[in-house]
Formats: structure tokens, sequence, C-alpha cells
């Protein structure tokens, strides 16, 4: 089976690629064409992400586990794409570089049979250039804890002032 899949830079221009690939391919591999198709070395840091379909972030799929014991991270070269994409679980988010954290959104648009004479991975279409820096953020800068409403109302903390 072949996947039809779009890749969107988180930006505020529309800058894409279509990319058709192999199902049974790894992630490490769907990585590599994503990074090429881009203009990207392919020599930083990278993960996907799992995610809901309003593109909460679930499960990471790293590059390479970076981790001094080991964890349990899933990693892309023992990772298939069918196995973490699909018509129920359609969209992936992946990073590429996280100093720079160029992001992208990827969803699965079609699924279709391996055409003979075609060589996949292959990009479809490509749109939009990549601009020379990522894209700035927009994290939200205020904590989701009132801290000093806590302060005030120190009589409704429960615990025992006395512990010890």
């Amino acid at each position: 089976m072949i996947y039809k899949i779009r890749i969107i830079l988180d930006a505020q221009d529309d800058i894409f690629r279509d990319i058709e690939i192999e199902a049974s391919n790894s992630m490490e591999e769907f990585h590599n064409a994503i990074a090429q198709s881009f203009g990207f070395l392919g020599n930083e840091m990278a993960s996907f992400y799992t995610c809901d379909s309003e593109w909460k972030q679930d499960e990471e799929i790293a590059l390479f586990d970076m981790s001094e014991t080991g964890s349990d991270v899933r990693l892309m070269n023992e990772t298939f794409l069918e196995d973490v994409m699909n018509a129920q679980s359609p969209k992936l988010i992946y990073v590429y570089d996280f100093l720079s954290m160029w992001t992208f959104f990827v969803e699965l648009a079609d699924i279709v049979e391996n055409e003979s004479g075609i060589t996949y991975p292959n990009v479809l279409f490509s749109f939009g250039e990549l601009p020379e820096t990522p894209p700035e953020k927009n994290f939200k800068s205020e904590p989701t804890f009132d801290f000093d409403d806590t302060l005030e109302n120190y009589d409704d903390l429960d615990f025992d002032e006395n512990w010890n």
C-alpha cells in the first residue's frame, strides 16, 4: 500500500509537501523523505509524535534514544509508518532540529495501490519555500497556576500547618 501524505510547516504562509511513501517503510525512512523534500541535510535530531484529531501531542517516536539508561521511547528505525498512521489515526506531528524547532503537521490524505514504474518515496507536489529561520512559536508565557492567589488564600490550603 502507498500512503499519500501532506506535510505542512507550522507557519503563517502555506508551505507544504505532498509525498507518496510505502506504508511498510520505517519512520526513519519517512523522516529522511521529509527532510530531503524540504531541503534539510537530515543531520539534526528529530521526532514524530502521535496525536489526536485536534493535534494534541501524545507518544514520541524518536530518531535516537538519548537517555543514559535506555527508555521506553519508540525509535524510528524500529517503527513502521503503517503502525502509527492509518485511516483511523491520520495525523502526526514532526519536529526537526530541536534547537530550531521546525514543526510540521503530517496528515494522511489517501491510501492507494503501488504503481509499477514509480520509485517510492516520491514527492508529488511542493508548495512554498522554506524560510531561512523557523517560524516563531507563540508559546503561552503566563503561568497556568496563580501563585499570588494561593498565597493570599493561605487558610484554604489543605495541609496541617503543625505537621512536625
